[in-house]
């Protein structure tokens, strides 16, 4: 079994050889299962993947320790590397660095203000250096920066639930991480 280097940055073009970009194309196609907009890589979860052509090794992190969707996500990139005729696929899960926000895409980002969804707004706050949040949230139906949290947890844990004082609409804001 192949195995997958998690330090590398999360990109296609980090799987080095040519049997490993294929098979992370294959992996980022899997959409997370709680906003189907986004794919794993769109999200960061996807983190490494490895192959020989025959078997892959996919290494994701989940955005938080006891993300309810991550098992589902492993489930999904096994059987999409299993349709693509990967005979021998293992995911495992690493908490090591830690997911954050900004590991999201710039795409990824996009797709949630469209579906209605306020990305986050800001850089996570890292040890290394400053904490540099962006306090507003802007609303992704109208642009409002007239907003206000409702609930600290929206319909998933790490979404908060808005409100635009300007159109009335209630929102989800992906929480920076």
């Amino acid at each position: 079994m192949v195995t997958a280097l998690a330090a590398r940055a999360a990109t296609p073009e980090a799987a080095g050889d040519a049997s490993s970009r294929a098979a992370w194309e294959v992996a980022a196609q899997v959409t997370d299962p709680e906003v189907p907009v986004l794919t794993i890589a769109d999200l960061g979860v996807l983190r490494s993947v490895a192959s020989d052509g025959r078997a892959a090794h996919v290494v994701l992190t989940p955005t938080y320790s006891g993300c309810p969707a991550i098992d589902q996500m492993r489930d999904d990139v096994v059987l999409q590397l299993t349709a693509a005729g990967y005979g021998d696929v293992r995911v495992d899960f690493t908490l090591t660095p830690a997911w954050t926000t900004d590991w999201m895409s710039a795409d990824g980002r996009a797709k949630l203000r469209r579906y209605g969804i306020a990305p986050p707004n800001g850089k996570a706050p890292h040890l290394d250096g400053p904490v540099r949040l962006t306090m507003a949230v802007k609303c992704p139906r109208c642009d409002s920066l007239d907003t206000r949290e409702l609930a600290r947890f929206g319909s998933t844990s790490c979404k908060a639930l808005y409100e635009c004082r300007s159109c009335l609409e209630p929102f989800d804001f992906f929480k920076v991480l």
